[in-house]
């Protein structure tokens, strides 16, 4: 498998697990304080920006890593 097609199903996984349509009417706590669904959210935004990260990682551009001097 490819790196771009591993990146774009990851990125199809995160879209359909951001809408937590089953935390909704769940009253636990995390950590005694924090509501499971911002605990789920927290961990969604984290997980976008590793991918992120790995999205710019991997498509940065060799060119804009060249010494102009």
């Amino acid at each position: 498998m490819k790196k771009s097609h591993l990146l774009w199903i990851l990125f199809v996984l995160l879209l359909v697990l951001h809408h937590d349509w089953w935390f909704w009417s769940n009253p636990t706590l995390v950590l005694g304080f924090l509501p499971i669904g911002l605990a789920w959210h927290m961990l969604i935004s984290i997980s976008a920006a590793a991918l992120w990260g790995w999205a710019a990682w991997y498509a940065w551009p060799e060119e804009f890593e060249e010494d102009p001097a």
